[in-house]
């Protein structure tokens, strides 16, 4: 008798929680398949700029859209955890939670960081460490003919740059031009630039840089002059496209600095 009744209360509970493991899980895998969408929305938002199947407005909005899905996304997977956590479901249920939590937090913080550090920055894209007297670029123009950002420095800029990045200064090495020149070679190759052209005689450098996500090019003129007993390094940096660069180019220049200086 006392048998019988076990295993009637044993099919009561089953037929009262018919597949709960399951149901309960499907909110944590819920919330990874949208953080496997959005991944692959942000993904193809930088791919379809990169191969000239979208325009750069058109990324940056379906950028946006993925940046939305993973915030969603780490919602629900903070959703399935709660319930996995609370109904006691097996430990493979949380990781599948957490994993749409982590891989929706990196598709919503990329595009936000993104967003963030724009609003930092003064929406420019030409930045130099001479702004009274810019080096001036000669043999990337050719290059930059369809370029919508202009090669030629405007000086209107030069306020709002020195309000944002006050620690660009021309680079003073104690060394004779010709020196300085090997040098400052030597740091376009460490850097991975792309190497325009080289001038000795004029103490010229022109080279393009790539960015890594977006596949921007950014073309980058280095000038050096004789300083008393040393020599002065100045260095300009301008994005082809994008009315602000988020801050690439500055950060571009302090890169420069730091290895044409040896640190």
């Amino acid at each position: 008798m006392k048998a019988r009744t076990e295993r009637e209360l044993d099919v009561n509970q089953k037929t009262v929680n018919p597949g709960s493991d399951r149901r309960w899980s499907r909110v944590a895998a819920s919330g990874l398949a949208l953080a496997l969408l959005a991944g692959l929305v942000v993904l193809s938002a930088a791919l379809g700029y990169r191969t000239e199947t979208l325009a750069l407005r058109s990324s940056f909005a379906l950028l946006r859209w993925g940046a939305y899905a993973g915030g969603g996304a780490v919602l629900v997977s903070l959703l399935g955890a709660v319930l996995v956590i609370a109904r006691r479901q097996p430990l493979w249920s949380l990781a599948i939670a957490v994993c749409g939590i982590i891989l929706g937090g990196v598709a919503y913080t990329l595009p936000a960081r993104h967003q963030a550090l724009a609003r930092e920055v003064p929406p420019i894209h030409d930045i130099t460490t001479d702004p009274d007297d810019p080096p001036a670029f000669v043999a990337v123009l050719p290059l930059r003919t369809d370029a919508p950002n202009s090669a030629e420095y405007d000086p209107s800029v030069a306020p709002q740059q020195r309000d944002a990045y006050p620690d660009l200064s021309p680079i003073m090495l104690d060394a004779p031009p010709a020196t300085a020149f090997d040098r400052a070679s030597d740091a376009v190759e460490a850097l991975g630039w792309d190497l325009v052209a080289a001038d000795a005689d004029t103490g010229r450098i022109e080279a393009t840089d790539t960015t890594f996500w977006y596949g921007f090019k950014d073309d980058v003129v280095i000038r050096i002059r004789q300083a008393g007993d040393g020599s002065r390094v100045d260095v300009r940096s301008v994005s082809r496209v994008g009315r602000s660069d988020v801050g690439a180019n500055a950060q571009r220049i302090r890169e420069y600095a730091r290895r044409i200086a040896g640190n």
